[in-house]
């Protein structure tokens, strides 16, 4: 699975810096190195969002850091 994360200026502002290292702390921990590839990405068109521009493979949400485990637990490790 690609999970993509906006790097763009409105999401660094959102702090898209933590939520990417909150994805590679779980990727690690849970030993999905090989099965999810986290990616950076340019704005994703989504700016007036709450959170952070994420792409889990088509879907797109909102994240915000405080949720990014909760996130990651129902939405990524949940479709593995």
């Amino acid at each position: 699975m690609e999970l993509k994360v906006c790097v763009g200026s409105a999401c660094h502002l959102k702090n898209s810096r933590v939520v990417i290292e909150e994805f590679k702390r779980l990727i690690s921990e849970n030993n999905l190195e090989g099965e999810i590839t986290l990616m950076g990405s340019f704005c994703m068109g989504k700016c007036g969002e709450k959170g952070v521009s994420v792409m889990a493979g088509n879907e797109f949400y909102s994240v915000i850091p405080e949720e990014t485990e909760t996130f990651f637990n129902e939405k990524v490790r949940g479709r593995l």
